[in-house]
């Protein structure tokens, strides 16, 4: 199957041709883009997000790509970086649709007007909500981001698109407290999906003194479990054990 590919131009720094992990209940393609933004210390993409231009053959490359695995995956997410970041992202999205893929985006929702324009492309969205924590202080950027985060929350419950929110666990500045807080304002709002996800980025998983235990965590989500239709914990795998011989 070959469909006409768009002039569609992403800064692509990685692809994982199928994954079961990016994108719930399909098999997936992943594509990563260059971080734009500024780097989150707490995302396992960090690695991934050298700078680098884009080059005007590598997204028709990926269209091939996707030409060739029909019958093999049922869908195509975006994640990086910031997708929505990068004008031409509706533009890709269609492409993908054409091919009679599901589409999916992983975002900050940091760009809520940019992800407006790609809405009418998508099927699913994993959105990342930034904990919002007492200790670390109300200035003046921190509620824009807080803002612009529920903005973008907002528009997804409105679309019906499939979502699912995840905060990522940091005890530096904020507590089981700000969790279980955060978590049962995004169930009032209307969010039935939501992760807790463990810190990747060797950086900031370390916890500091006094951090929650795994335990107290394990509880919290057994209180919240009514609220949701899902909600979990996502932690990083173990690391390989080396053998001697």
């Amino acid at each position: 199957m070959s469909i006409n590919v768009s002039s569609a131009s992403l800064p692509i720094v990685g692809l994982v041709p199928l994954t079961t992990q990016e994108f719930p209940k399909r098999r997936a393609c992943a594509i990563f883009l260059r971080d734009g933004s500024p780097r989150c210390g707490y995302c396992h993409n960090v690695r991934m997000t050298p700078h680098q231009r884009n080059k005007p053959y590598e997204w028709r490359d990926v269209c091939a790509l996707l030409d060739r695995r029909h019958g093999l995956l049922d869908g195509v997410v975006i994640g990086g970086g910031e997708p929505t970041l990068h004008h031409e992202l509706p533009t890709a999205l269609h492409d993908i649709k054409s091919r009679d893929f599901d589409t999916g985006l992983h975002t900050t929702g940091l760009y809520p007007k940019r992800l407006s324009k790609a809405l009418p492309w998508l099927d699913w969205v994993r959105l990342d909500i930034r904990g919002w924590s007492m200790k670390a202080g109300h200035t003046r950027e921190k509620q824009g981001i807080w803002h612009r985060n529920m903005q973008s929350l907002a528009l997804l419950l409105d679309s019906r698109i499939e979502l699912e929110c995840r905060t990522s666990l940091h005890w530096r500045t904020f507590s089981l407290r700000d969790l279980e807080r955060l978590a049962m304002s995004l169930a009032d709002c209307g969010v039935r999906h939501y992760v807790l996800q463990k810190c990747l980025n060797p950086n900031q998983a370390r916890p500091p003194a006094g951090a929650p235990s795994d335990h107290a965590l394990d509880l919290l989500v057994s209180r919240l479990a009514s609220y949701f239709e899902s909600v979990a914990i996502e932690r990083p795998p173990p690391p390989l054990l080396r053998t001697e011989n």
